[in-house]
């Protein structure tokens, strides 16, 4: 199908008619009112062009955004569900040119932790898990799905349908309300007709009030959720509507929110969650934890049961540190530590 012909060529109401998720566009760009008679070029003649600008559309440009934008929604809609039962990383090579010599076989259900010092390559390995890589990255590393070797074709078409990734910045670019945003979302991801749309939102409104250190509301604005705030919605998001059954975390501990009940929730979902991390708890939390150095894996540890003992008096250290934080917020002297 040529979008670009298709939208150049009929009226407003007619390419409404036939692709209905362009209404979502349109509110989003504030050109909610254009006459349904019209084509978008006639309509676009009694416009002022600053105003178009404002909205992204410049030197007429409406057929080849709304044609991306087009293609884009059928793509997604056209996303079967990718079921993954186990990944396999295969070792390739650390900064020095040393071999890994190591596997590392991570399960549906599992939470895994990447731990090092800061620039030892915790970010290259949830990049080459991302883009599944086949050898071809700089470390020279193979990851396998369900035990197979994916070759491009099979690649390319799994990249996007296998990964969601939470990156330490989540910044949202649509000025839409929390609950308008889950619904698209959900309408996207698990289809048009959904008997149990309200139960799926709500479940994922309130999972996300849970994790966030401050409540929002179904009618907030997403632009105007905090760092925190955002990082919440997106986890509920994967946790409850995506499909994609392997979720990467680059340093949760950073998004202030509640972190171990946030990696909960994801294991809950039966994915398989990988997560660099500098934190104690995060990382004893895990299955395993995959140590990092010289830009390699050195060694896969699987969490003991002393370690396990040893968790809930780190957790009592790590709730005095955040009642100290709270209280120097709040202005409080520290004299004393409870």
């Amino acid at each position: 199908m040529d979008f670009k012909e298709f939208v150049e060529t009929h009226t407003i109401g007619e390419i409404k008619k036939a692709y209905p998720q362009i209404k979502d566009y349109l509110d989003n760009t504030g050109l909610w009112n254009l006459p349904d008679n019209l084509t978008f070029a006639k309509a676009f003649e009694d416009i002022d062009e600053e105003d178009l600008w404002q909205v992204g559309i410049r030197d007429g440009n409406i057929a080849d955004e709304l044609a991306k934008y087009l293609s884009a929604m059928q793509n997604l809609e056209n996303k079967d569900e990718v079921k993954v039962h186990k990944l396999t990383i295969n070792g390739g090579k650390n900064k020095l040119g040393e071999a890994e010599n190591i596997q590392v076989e991570i399960f549906a259900g599992q939470v895994i932790s990447i731990v090092g010092p800061t620039g030892s390559g915790k970010s290259r390995l949830l990049a080459d898990i991302e883009c599944l890589a086949q050898e071809d990255t700089p470390t020279k590393r193979q990851i396998l799905i369900d035990d197979e070797i994916l070759d491009d074709e099979a690649r390319f078409n799994l990249e996007g349908k296998l990964v969601a990734q939470l990156s330490q910045n989540m910044n949202f670019i649509m000025d839409i309300t929390v609950e308008d945003f889950l619904t698209m979302h959900a309408k996207v991801r698990l289809g048009k007709e959904i008997e149990n749309e309200k139960a799926i939102i709500a479940k994922c409104f309130s999972m996300a009030n849970e994790l966030a250190g401050e409540k929002f509301t179904l009618d907030t604005k997403v632009t105007q959720l905090s760092g925190g705030q955002s990082r919440a919605l997106m986890i509920a998001d994967v946790a409850c509507i995506s499909s994609s059954p392997i979720v990467l975390i680059d340093e949760i501990e950073n998004a202030g929110i509640d972190r171990q009940k946030a990696i909960k929730c994801l294991a809950k979902s039966e994915k398989i969650v990988i997560m660099s991390t500098h934190d104690p708890l995060l990382a004893l939390n895990a299955d395993k934890r995959i140590v990092i150095k010289n830009g390699g894996i050195s060694k896969i540890i699987e969490t003991t049961a002393k370690e396990k003992a040893c968790i809930e008096k780190i957790r009592q250290l790590d709730e005095t540190l955040l009642n100290i934080r709270s209280r120097l917020r709040l202005g409080d002297l520290i004299e004393n530590i409870n």
